[in-house]
């Protein structure tokens, strides 16, 4: 595989730190990306050298690239957390794949760099199984995020609340810079290197930003319109990202760090996926606040570059683009192509409904497609999902039957528009738990199938019906931390 060296070498020596990777015994490869690394022009499985596997294993001990592991801060859980860092990841380096696009290349859990803080920086396999698939279902969802390239693992003991095994995942995104990179420079005093930073985010990142009359204002403006754009992706396909603290925010606007990540089952808007996350701080119904916070603490890091009034404005702008961005979805998730004032009340009447009889979020937004504007039944799939369908239900669909019709589209029409944005297949907890609990007994075909479903979420699978099925009830019961 040829890779070139990090562009973040350009940035002064004390931005890393060059590390080596600490080889897993024997590792193999679980699972390996082969449509994207089709886009990227890297060999299929069947091409890979014994050297390349463990390359992507994080185990060759002498890679093309010194590795490097980077320096940052940040806020995690309200709290300034001081000097963080890549603890367990590093960069392998950088390739550039058939269309000119350059990614950098990651791995996570190949061992310790000096920002691992008295850590092992090893990951755990549930964790790496969980991110692998993750990140790839929401690239499949179309909602921005650092993509996986390959998952590896090995028999190695890991320690954390009970030992476990060690993996590594290979992971690619255009950058993996953060919020907690300016902040970490920024709260030092060093508004050189904010700056230096923030220069090589707009030249390699940025660029339409150049040409305006302050090149990083504008940047952090389209940083927070893209941020307000994420969130409310998350927020209407149910996702709860568990720990949005500022180290975990990506500049690009990616999703990036998946942790303790859930998807909502039964709809509740208070849900918290995150067990260690006692207060809520990032339940489901706040995480538009939050990243509104996090993207003030970024703005804070700006002030050498923009004034301070230049930078509330560009932070009050942001609800206003958080709710437009979220609309847009929703109207698509209900059909609704022609927009109407009435329309947010009519999304809210209907999470109020939800809420109330705890109906499964995801499921109860495809079966809506079944809907008839002109009829006054309740289809058999969406009434099956809610108790008592005669009571909240009943009420909304009316309203909604008469918001239809100001819609052009019929009902054949409107139900393709709906189904290709609401999933009908959503990554959730139990078939996370199934395959990981497959993997560890040292079978992978979970992974392999739950990948393979996954990444066509909005078409109809015959053969795969079982993983659309409503979660059973002991899924409710769990909940997932931050330890891997």
């Amino acid at each position: 595989m040829n890779t070139q060296p990090s562009r973040l070498l350009s940035l002064p020596e004390h931005h890393y730190s060059t590390v080596a990777v600490q080889p897993l015994h024997t590792p193999s490869l679980l699972a390996y990306n082969e449509a994207l690394t089709a886009q990227l022009g890297l060999p299929d499985s069947a091409a890979l050298s014994a050297d390349e596997r463990l390359w992507l294993a994080g185990s060759l001990k002498n890679p093309p690239q010194t590795p490097i592991a980077t320096v940052y801060s940040g806020h995690q859980f309200g709290i300034w957390a001081g000097q963080l860092g890549d603890g367990r990841a590093m960069l392998l380096g950088d390739i550039t794949d058939p269309n000119g696009q350059t990614w950098e290349l990651q791995l996570k859990g190949a061992g310790i760099t000096p920002y691992s803080r008295r850590a092992d920086g090893r990951a755990v396999l549930r964790s790496s199984i969980r991110e692998y698939l993750c990140s790839e279902y929401m690239h499949a969802l179309g909602i921005p995020t650092t993509r996986a390239l390959a998952l590896a693992a090995s028999a190695d003991p890991v320690y954390r609340e009970q030992e476990e095994t060690a993996a590594v995942v290979t992971r690619i995104a255009p950058s993996f810079l953060r919020f907690g990179h300016f902040e970490h420079w920024y709260h030092r005093g060093s508004h050189t290197d904010v700056q230096l930073l923030a220069d090589l985010l707009l030249e390699q990142h940025y660029p339409e930003c150049l040409q305006a009359d302050n090149p990083y204002l504008a940047m952090f403006a389209t940083i927070s319109q893209r941020s307000a754009e994420l969130v409310a992706a998350w927020q209407s396909v149910g996702f709860c990202h568990g720990v949005l603290n500022t180290d975990n925010m990506s500049a690009l606007g990616l999703t990036i760090d998946y942790g303790p990540f859930g998807f909502l089952d039964a709809f509740d808007p208070h849900h918290i996926c995150n067990h260690s996350d006692t207060q809520g701080r990032y339940a489901y119904h706040a995480q538009p606040a939050i990243v509104q916070w996090n993207l003030s603490c970024l703005a804070s890091c700006f002030l050498p570059l923009a004034t301070e009034a230049e930078l509330v404005s560009v932070l009050n702008d942001y609800v206003a683009q958080y709710k437009q961005a979220y609309l847009e979805r929703m109207r698509a998730k209900l059909g609704l192509m022609r927009p109407v004032n009435e329309d947010q009340a009519l999304i809210d009447g209907l999470m109020k409904a939800m809420a109330a009889q705890r109906v499964d979020y995801s499921l109860c937004l495809r079966h809506l497609s079944q809907v008839s504007r002109d009829g006054d039944d309740i289809p058999a799939e969406l009434a099956a999902l809610w108790p008592l369908p005669d009571a909240g239900l009943q009420q909304w669909l009316m309203l909604y039957r008469e918001r239809l019709q100001a819609e052009s589209l019929n009902d054949a029409e409107r139900a393709v528009a709906m189904n290709a944005v609401n999933p009908k297949y959503v990554l959730r907890q139990y078939l996370l738990q199934a395959a990981i609990a497959q993997a560890e007994q040292g079978d992978a075909s979970g992974i392999t199938e739950l990948a393979f479903v996954m990444s066509h979420p909005y078409d109809e699978q015959t053969e795969y019906q079982a993983y659309a099925a409503l979660p059973p009830d002991w899924a409710a019961g769990i909940c997932v931390s931050c330890s891997s």
